[in-house]
């Protein structure tokens, strides 16, 4: 997807060196923002291969998030993304899912405000919580011209005390003639890693939606505060802090419009850095990103899912159809 590897490029050739709470440097860059059209098709990178277990962790992680769960007993049996940052009985105190389909409602707000009573449509019957899929479904197919159909996984109170609050926050849809849109935000997204599992994901998501509320999919626009690209620790996260250094990777990616250029980009930078530290290995994103950046995007596959209750879709009922990608790249996960 050209739009992905432009904001890659934006972000390794004019990003800040930023040091962070993980011990992994990154070069960092201020809004990125793109937009893509499902008419396209299905926008999976082809740039790299992320079929495999990457694409059933992907599956496997968004059925979790509608599934409204904060307990990881169900995903680690199929993936251990999240396993790192539950607690020791195996529960996720970061909200993602368990806020779609539970988000908290106060028994008594303050003064002036309004709040649904017990009753209400959208309230889960066994606890005093908010269901913002089910919301969204019954909007789109009753007001769907509403500018009101907003799911949010932030709340500040957890947000300031959660092991890792919720990277992609809040997302939007947007009706436009007889297209579904959505709008994702994102605080901080990781782009080797993190940033091409949240395109598919929610490109998954409007598509389900769309579908279920009698829409076309059409265009997902993601918007993140903070889009960094990790460049690994100590020594070699320190390099990429040296002002000869960014400007050599400036220069070298403004000149680069050939594979051959971007592999030699790679080259130079494994062959002028310091060495990773032990333990560390492929924690420094930028060479392989070089390397993907050199590769041509290929077509898009196609995504089918299957025509049931969005609450009872399975793994199975996910599927990716002609998927031609470029071989995979490893990274190591900054945690």
């Amino acid at each position: 997807m050209k739009q992905y590897l432009s904001t890659v490029e934006d972000v390794l050739r004019d990003g800040t060196y930023k040091p962070n709470r993980t011990g992994v440097d990154t070069l960092s860059a201020f809004s990125a923002h793109y937009e893509t059209d499902l008419a396209d098709g299905f926008p999976l990178l082809t740039t790299k291969d992320l079929s495999g277990f990457r694409w059933n962790s992907l599956i496997h992680e968004l059925l979790w998030y509608l599934s409204g769960e904060e307990h990881v007993r169900d995903l680690s049996e199929k993936t251990g993304i999240w396993d790192a940052w539950a607690d020791d009985e195996g529960r996720l105190d970061t909200a993602y899912g368990r806020f779609w389909r539970r988000y908290p409602v106060p028994e008594e707000g303050l003064e002036g405000e309004t709040w649904p009573d017990d009753a209400h449509r959208w309230l889960n019957d066994d606890e005093r919580t908010f269901d913002q899929i089910a919301y969204v479904l019954d909007t789109l197919r009753e007001t769907p011209n509403s500018r009101r159909i907003v799911v949010n996984a932030w709340h500040p109170a957890n947000a300031a005390v959660s092991t890792l609050p919720p990277c992609h926050y809040t997302f939007v849809f947007n009706v436009q003639g007889d297209r579904l849109n959505l709008h994702l935000t994102q605080r901080s997204g990781d782009l080797a890693l993190g940033i091409p599992f949240n395109i598919a994901a929610y490109s998954i998501l409007l598509t389900a939606v769309a579908q279920r509320t009698g829409f076309e999919p059409g265009t997902f626009a993601h918007s993140v505060v903070d889009a960094h690209v990790y460049c690994g620790t100590d020594e070699r996260g320190d390099w990429y802090g040296d002002a000869e250094t960014r400007t050599m990777l400036a220069d070298g990616l403004a000149d680069a419009d050939s594979r051959e250029e971007y592999e030699r980009l790679a080259d130079w930078v494994e062959e002028s850095a310091p060495a990773e530290t032990d333990g560390d290995e492929r924690k420094d994103h930028v060479p392989g990103l070089l390397r993907q950046l050199g590769r041509e995007p290929r077509e898009r596959p196609t995504l089918r899912v299957a025509d049931k209750p969005l609450d009872d879709l399975t793994f199975d009922d996910v599927e990716l159809l002609d998927y031609d990608p470029a071989p995979g790249i490893e990274f190591a996960v900054a945690e």
